[in-house]
């Protein structure tokens, strides 16, 4: 009975074992419970996560219309057009209803100042020639800092910018495609990288800098005073330069492609100045010292091609020596075709002449590598560039602390071309600006810094290579003291097959000074036109002539085989626009705080931010976004005043009298009427749209969103159950519009 009884309590469970079996029972009973609930949750996340997802797709922060309108209206201000800043898609310059005239002001103080200047030159050069070299003095010694500072800043800043959110906005409206096609725009941009330069201070440069290395750097003719005097030709001509243009060209495409301004210096500064004092006294200031930088710095350019060409012509001819005179001749010959191309309707003709050039002087490079020390050369070309890239910061730190030799050979060479850029800036800047609308700004700095420079440390490896290997052999023709002009000449004649290449260069040359005085003329002829892109023929040449005649002043206050001249007067104009770059940046940066594309990212980090951590605290890991109203204050925009001028004055459209006038952003279509075709507007369109101006709101209205932000920019994202990747939305929300599909036709 006891074995019975044992075997009993072995199987009967204890009151502990039937405790645990209960709870046992009831934990599989929870979590079955729990994971049902969870299969309902999910499927529920998944079907918001798929609305949210598309509403995200769309990034629909569309203001609130109807009823919702309605019952927020009291709380809410009006935007321009009923728009919120961020649906804005940008405007181009070719929207806008804008008349085009001579600005007065501008034309006459600057023709007066340049023109005054040319007369006083050629009455008394002698006199012109003392103040010059007593500006030049000053400026070299007081402000050579300047020049250093501004080349190391901007492309410092151009660098930022395009490596940070900003460098993902367009260059144009929103989906806008590129005008041109990648291969054709590198193309311009090596055409941008190739003139006068590469023929003349090509071949002269580097050998002046192996004969003659900077103070406290090589002994010369060494073989580091070799790569030495490469890295030192590269910084001059390198990214420094084109960052400078970069930031004239972007700034201005950003102006006239993005919000739609006229094409010129004084469009970038109205989140500086104002739209007011940009349009009025501090605006043509602006462009006044644009007109006169790109006066003197393309004539210098041009001054330059005349002596080379002269140069040329006299070894070909055995004319012997040039002389004042001479020059004066060519610049004369030289300006007359140039009058020629303005005036009767050949400019297009003369367009293809400059393709055809860039193709020469490409073939012309070729030739000397191919039939030059092409081993040597080939060894030399990626050593100057390693060498550039490792004694970069040496470069940039030397000034006048340096001492007195350094201060003389920066006022000659260095702080002399970041003043010649800068001169160069408005012209090369405007150009680059018209080829790249519809890129991104990071795509149009990186490839406007490194796109030409990679093309000019080739260009100028070779024709400076060869120089100095010829030099080194005691080739005919070479010697410690020749004039720069002379050495492209005395390379050519030194290679075998091409007695024909100083014609050709000669040709080139030639066609590059009229190319080049016509292509600024017609800068200039557009920031004395408000911006006209087709200026009055008669104001195109007029600047022409004005250049020409800038030439032959600078050349009179040196001699025919030196750059004095020349450099003293580009240094002392480019000071006040120096100043400017600096101030460009910071408009250009200010602007783009306020662009839409900006906003949008703004709005949308914060709305994850809040909503991540909303979701967090309520459900764990298990919630998904939607965007809800909320009350004002609390949404995504965290404070930003949306309806501040600064975010919404740009966008609001106007007439050709500057009238306020109703637009719809989504169809495109103006309140009076007004085509981009016809060029006008019905009269009772215009009536109707001025009594809607006066009123402030926009006669098309557009239709509401289902799911919109409130009326108080309360755009926000709230809780719900799934687990999207908050950067991805945040990146996809403020990218929309920005992916750029290029022409490729």
């Amino acid at each position: 009975m006891t074995d019975d009884s044992n075997r009993t309590d072995e199987h009967d469970p204890g009151p502990d074992q039937r405790s645990d079996a209960t709870t046992e029972a009831a934990r599989r009973a929870s979590r079955e419970r729990i994971m049902a609930d969870a299969r309902r949750m999910g499927a529920d996340a998944k079907r918001v996560g798929r609305e949210t997802g598309r509403n995200l797709g769309q990034f629909d922060y569309r203001r609130p219309r109807g009823p919702v309108k309605a019952d927020l209206e009291d709380t809410h201000g009006h935007y321009p057009h009923d728009t919120h800043p961020i649906l804005v898609p940008g405007i181009a310059i070719d929207e806008q209803r804008r008349r085009y005239s001579l600005d007065k002001v501008i034309f006459a103080i600057a023709g007066t100042l340049t023109v005054a200047f040319v007369i006083w030159g050629i009455a008394d050069s002698g006199s012109v020639a003392s103040v010059a070299q007593a500006a030049f003095d000053w400026s070299t010694m007081n402000v050579g800092w300047l020049f250093n500072l501004v080349a190391l800043v901007i492309l410092v800043a151009m660098l930022i910018l395009a490596f940070s959110p900003y460098g993902k906005i367009p260059l144009g409206k929103d989906g806008e495609k590129a005008e041109f096609s990648t291969f054709a725009w590198v193309a311009m941009l090596f055409a941008a990288g190739i003139g006068i330069g590469v023929l003349f201070f090509g071949p002269s440069e580097p050998l002046t800098y192996f004969i003659t290395p900077p103070p406290l750097t090589n002994d010369p003719e060494s073989i580091e005073a070799l790569h030495g005097a490469m890295a030192q030709t590269y910084y001059h001509w390198g990214f420094h330069a084109w960052a400078m243009y970069a930031l004239v060209g972007g700034a201005i495409a950003y102006a006239a492609y993005r919000r739609g301004r006229s094409l010129l210096l004084s469009s970038i500064f109205v989140s500086l100045f104002g739209k007011r004092q940009s349009e009025g006294f501090a605006g043509k200031l602006v462009d006044i010292f644009a007109i006169v930088a790109t006066l003197f710095g393309t004539a210098a350019a041009l001054g330059i091609a005349a002596m080379q060409i002269g140069t040329g012509a006299s070894i070909v001819s055995g004319a012997g020596p040039m002389t004042n005179n001479m020059l004066v001749i060519i610049i004369l010959v030289l300006t007359l075709g140039f009058i020629i191309s303005a005036v009767s309707g050949v400019s297009k003709g003369i367009r293809y002449l400059s393709s055809i050039n860039i193709v020469l002087t490409i073939g012309i490079v070729g030739i000397v590598l191919f039939l030059g020390p092409t081993l040597f050369l080939l060894n030399l070309l990626p050593s100057a560039l390693m060498e550039y890239l490792g004694s970069m910061f040496d470069l940039m730190g030397k000034s006048l602390s340096w001492g007195s030799e350094t201060q003389e050979f920066q006022s000659v060479w260095t702080v002399y071309y970041w003043a010649w850029w800068i001169s160069w800036s408005p012209f090369v800047g405007t150009f680059i600006a018209r080829i790249s609308r519809g890129r991104s700004i990071r795509q149009f700095l990186l490839g406007t810094i490194f796109i030409p420079s990679t093309l000019l440390f080739v260009a100028y490896g070779v024709m400076g290579g060869t120089s100095i290997s010829m030099y080194r052999d005691g080739a005919a023709g070479f010697s410690d003291s020749m004039a720069a002009p002379e050495v492209f000449f005395a390379l050519v004649d030194n290679l075998p097959y091409v007695e024909w290449l100083p014609f050709v260069a000669i040709v080139v040359l030639a066609i590059f000074f009229i190319t080049s005085a016509d292509s600024a003329s017609v800068v200039m002829g557009m920031l004395a036109s408000r911006g006209d892109q087709e200026p009055k023929k008669w104001v195109v040449v007029f600047w022409g002539l004005v250049m020409s005649g800038i030439s032959v002043v600078m050349l009179l206050l040196g001699n025919a085989n030196a750059l004095e001249g020349l450099q003293q007067l580009v240094i002392v104009t480019a000071v006040p626009f120096a100043v400017i770059m600096l101030f460009i940046i910071i408009a250009w940066v200010r602007e783009l705080r306020t662009d839409p594309m900006a906003l949008r990212r703004k709005y949308a980090q914060n709305a994850v931010d809040n909503a991540v951590v909303a979701g967090a605290e309520s459900y764990g890991d298990d919630f998904a976004l939607q965007v809800v109203p909320t009350e004002p204050g609390d949404g995504a925009n965290c404070g930003i005043d949306s309806e501040h001028e600064d975010y919404t004055d740009w966008y609001q459209r106007t007439d050709e009298n500057g009238e306020p006038v109703g637009f719809d952003y989504e169809t495109g279509e103006w309140a009076d009427g007004w085509t981009p075709e016809d060029g006008t507007a019905p009269a009772e369109a215009d009536a109707a749209s001025t009594t809607e101006a006066t009123e402030g709101n926009d006669a098309s209205t557009t239709e509401a969103d289902s799911v919109a932000a409130s009326a108080t920019d309360a755009d926000s994202v709230a809780a719900s159950a799934t687990e999207p990747d908050p950067d991805s939305v945040t990146d996809s929300a403020a990218d929309l519009g920005s992916d750029r599909r290029e022409d490729h036709s």
